[in-house]
């Protein structure tokens, strides 16, 4: 390489630099600017968790435990729309979006309403839950795909039986949503899945409530094999 080749080199890369150092003086007011709004974005957004959120979740918490005894009772109605002194279920989600407890509230709500026999409501606030608890997370899940079998759509059943099975990961839930699962293949004449799923539940979880019966299902898909 030459002189005059690297000499030219290193005036380009000083050019570079140059360049680059002028980018920030001359907008040194605007990267500011964008700099103090991100801080200030993050300092209302804890503030708005802090002094209103955590509040409201508070209220509605102390509000819902006279629904969820009306739940345990299985009293759907009163779990739903609650009594003269108490809100039911639905008011939480109305009143106190956003907070933990009306996110908890889905969940009530969509079970409330499988066992009323109204499904589309029950998927509808089953699918709205978010929570990050696993064990009730599995159930809303198994309780969307109870409804859509109702609704005899088996597809999306499947779909939502899976998704309750992996995300039970536990030897109470997973055997019981593997079984219904097995159900609904069995729905489709999908002998062959329906097989593989029992079997999966005798092999993977012989000591669930599941398994102590699961001979005679599977003895059923493979005569249909």
């Amino acid at each position: 390489m030459s002189k005059n080749q690297a000499s030219t080199r290193v005036v380009t890369g000083n050019n570079d630099f140059g360049q680059t150092g002028r980018f920030v003086r001359e907008n040194r007011k605007s990267l500011s600017f964008i700099g103090s709004a991100v801080v200030a974005m993050i300092i209302i957004y804890i503030a708005y968790q802090k002094f209103y959120l955590a509040p409201r979740d508070i209220t509605a918490s102390n509000q819902m435990h006279v629904a969820q005894d009306f739940w345990s009772k299985k009293d759907w109605d009163k779990a739903i729309n609650g009594d003269a002194g108490y809100p039911g279920f639905q008011k939480i989600v109305d009143d106190y979006g956003n907070t933990k407890a009306a996110n908890l509230a889905y969940y009530y709500l969509g079970i409330a309403y499988l066992n009323k026999g109204e499904f589309r409501k029950a998927i509808d606030n089953l699918t709205n839950y978010r929570g990050g608890d696993n064990v009730v997370a599995a159930e809303a899940l198994g309780g969307t795909a109870d409804a859509y079998v109702e609704l005899k759509d088996y597809d999306k059943a499947e779909t939502y039986f899976k998704k309750a099975a992996d995300k039970g990961s536990n030897k109470f839930l997973t055997p019981l949503y593997l079984k219904k699962l097995g159900l609904v293949y069995e729905a489709q004449n999908d002998n062959k899945s329906a097989d593989d799923t029992y079997k999966r539940i005798k092999t993977d979880y012989p000591d669930s409530p599941q398994a102590q019966s699961i001979d005679a299902y599977i003895a059923r898909t493979e005569a249909k094999l």
